[in-house]
């Protein structure tokens, strides 16, 4: 993906979710912004008074569907949500929980750990297919998917296994692993077409439900910046960076064509790798207990992330968060200075999402 500004990526978002701005819906989004209300034309002399906002809508009682891999789930970050499968791995703490809790929506959480785009949309084993638990009634989907499909998150603990072999020391007996997968331009593209149809369907069972694509987290830092954390060679790191590159772009792609929103926490996270002063990620360091969630997956921080800046786009596109969170812990002191350095960048470019 082409590294872009934070406020250009606010106004391809704007794009997005409205196809097109004309000067009307600019002078809106402005209004929405939080900017001045008057609006001066060509010739006059008197400003004419914008009609006020309109009143956020209320999403209370909605229903609301998530899907996706186990970067939705939360496999081992606890606590673990009762019910369900027990090897999907899904949290109490995993972004959808915590987004229908700021909503007050009733979630039905199909998210799994292991789950492909074939998941979504077929059964699994013992699971219905993801995408069954869409009815008419449901005004909000969000789909993390399409890693699995590329072995992106595999190739992770694939690299990390090969790593440990080559640095273990002398006379150690070498584990057994899996090799790590380069996808084909044919993987990409069926990946390109399975998101379609899901959306399509998605949109033919629920035709006033709100489409959220959420990206992946970034699991690694740039190059040259592996940490212990991230015990994975420089070959395979640029691999499993190339695909993270592709996913991003496939899923902008189909964003911007369905017209649908598309959170980019690919790029949010850029800065919160394992690696990181504040990391969003858990990498692999040695040692590790798995307390704060699985291996190669996001903690708490991640989630609480992710969660955040879904909301913050809802609430920007005409939504009312009705329980916005109060943490005790630092990650939560930071949420509303965040929050707000976001607003105020969107205000300054003059976009917000346009329904």
């Amino acid at each position: 993906m082409i590294r872009t500004s934070r406020v250009a990526r606010l106004v391809a978002a704007a794009f997005v979710l409205g196809g097109s701005m004309t000067v009307g819906g600019l002078a809106a989004a402005r209004t929405q912004a939080g900017t001045p209300t008057a609006v001066q034309l060509p010739g006059e002399t008197t400003p004419i008074e914008a009609a006020p906002p309109p009143e956020p809508i209320s999403l209370q009682g909605e229903r609301y569907v998530a899907m996706g891999s186990s970067f939705a789930a939360g496999p081992l970050l606890r606590p673990a949500k009762p019910g369900g499968a027990a090897r999907c791995g899904r949290s109490m703490n995993n972004y959808p929980t915590l987004l229908a809790e700021r909503f007050g929506m009733i979630l039905t959480d199909r998210s799994c750990s292991g789950a492909t785009t074939n998941n979504v949309l077929g059964p699994w084993k013992e699971l219905i297919p993801q995408i069954d638990a869409v009815t008419p009634q449901t005004r909000l989907v969000t789909i993390t998917i399409g890693g699995n499909d590329l072995s992106y998150v595999g190739n992770l603990f694939a690299a990390t296994c090969h790593y440990r072999n080559a640095t273990a020391p002398a006379g150690e007996r070498p584990r057994a692993c899996h090799p790590v997968r380069v996808p084909q331009n044919v993987d990409y593209a069926r990946v390109e077409l399975q998101m379609n149809e899901i959306i399509r369907r998605i949109r033919t069972i629920a035709p006033r439900a709100r489409i959220v694509l959420v990206q992946y987290l970034n699991p690694l830092p740039p190059p040259g910046q592996l940490c212990e954390a991230t015990p994975i060679s420089p070959q395979n790191a640029a691999i499993v960076r190339t695909i993270g590159k592709r996913l991003a772009e496939i899923t902008d792609k189909v964003a911007r064509e369905r017209g649908v929103l598309v959170v980019e926490m690919n790029i949010a996270s850029e800065t919160h790798s394992p690696c990181d002063a504040e990391p969003w990620m858990i990498g692999s360091p040695a040692g590790y207990d798995g307390s704060l969630g699985l291996q190669w997956h996001l903690n708490l921080a991640g989630m609480r992330a992710t969660a955040r800046d879904i909301a913050w786009w809802l609430v920007n596109s005409g939504y009312e968060e009705i329980n916005p969170p109060h943490y005790e812990d630092e990650a939560g002191k930071t949420e509303k200075g965040e929050k707000t350095e976001k607003a105020e960048k969107a205000e300054k470019a003059g976009q917000v999402p346009v329904s």
